[in-house]
């Protein structure tokens, strides 16, 4: 039974898709609009690299033209290098209003030497708390490393360079909320958060070492755009073989044993753990995601 609703599921969001339109790749001055900054955010290269800059005035950001429900999108970093101590660098899909949607990357700079701290969330109608966090298993400022977000119907997955590094099931049928109906726009952004980034606030940022800065590049979005014109290119068999595969992706078995690997040995926290914060019992979606 419950492998019949499953299939009927995939079948209703397929139909879905094929209402939609699908984004793949695009240069940034095509795909985005710098939102703030005043200069401190540039496209430059033809619209292949995108750059984010911050001094002790202000930071930088920009977000998607497009809406996305559902889909793969991978993006390019490279970190600030150096003493990156209070910066923090933002890369997630989000919606609008008190309600919103959320599926988070943060990078938490730190010392010379030390390891940034990859911080995860997922949001879904307002609600977040559902921290995890690592580090990373090279140097995140010396080249561009690949951050991906799946999301589908059934779960959402964070990938670096291809490995998964968490996956958030949905657990609508434990009474909590998933994010599927609200379309979320990409978000990045380069800040000052000195009061809570680095060890909790310890560590303020080094403006001595300013102007801070981030690159992008290799954008790409296999994903759907809700009422978009380009609505038939989701019926196409190329559309079809390379974006439908995301609406039931799951992790095999080989991906299920790196995730393990990455957890265990690159995991720094994990709010299905923290006894402490929830001295009442953890949430009750930590059963299928802790």
């Amino acid at each position: 039974m419950a492998s019949s609703f499953s299939s009927k599921l995939v079948l209703v969001m397929c139909l879905m898709v094929s209402a939609f339109g699908i984004a793949i790749g695009g240069k940034f001055d095509q795909e985005f609009d710098i939102t703030w900054g005043e200069g401190r955010a540039k496209i430059l290269n033809n619209g292949d690299l995108l750059t984010l800059s911050l001094d002790k005035i202000s930071g930088s950001g920009f977000q998607s033209k497009n809406e996305y429900l559902f889909g793969k999108i991978d993006m390019q970093l490279k970190l600030v290098p150096g003493n990156s101590a209070g910066t923090v660098t933002a890369y997630y899909l989000s919606s609008q209003g008190p309600t919103h949607d959320e599926i988070d990357f943060e990078f938490l700079g730190n010392l010379s030497g030390d390891p940034y701290t990859l911080h995860t969330n997922v949001f879904s109608q307002g609600k977040g708390n559902r921290e995890q966090q690592f580090h990373l298993w090279f140097d995140p400022t010396a080249d561009f490393h690949t951050y991906s977000i799946l999301w589908n119907p059934q779960r959402i997955i964070f990938y670096v360079d291809g490995t998964p590094i968490r996956e958030y099931k949905n657990a609508e049928s434990m009474g909590v909320s998933y994010p599927k109906n609200q379309p979320m726009r990409i978000y990045s952004s380069l800040w000052n958060a000195d009061d809570w980034a680095t060890r909790g606030g310890l560590v303020k940022t080094d403006w001595s070492q300013a102007p801070f800065s981030a690159s992008y590049r290799n954008f790409n979005a296999d994903a759907c755009i809700p009422n978009s014109p380009s609505s038939s290119s989701c019926n196409s068999n190329s559309a079809t073989s390379t974006s439908s595969s995301w609406l039931s992706e799951e992790l095999d078995n080989t991906n299920q044993d790196r995730l393990k690997w990455v957890q265990k040995n690159y995991m720094v926290y994990n709010y299905c753990t923290d006894s402490k914060r929830f001295p009442q019992g953890f949430p009750v979606d930590c059963v299928q995601n802790s």
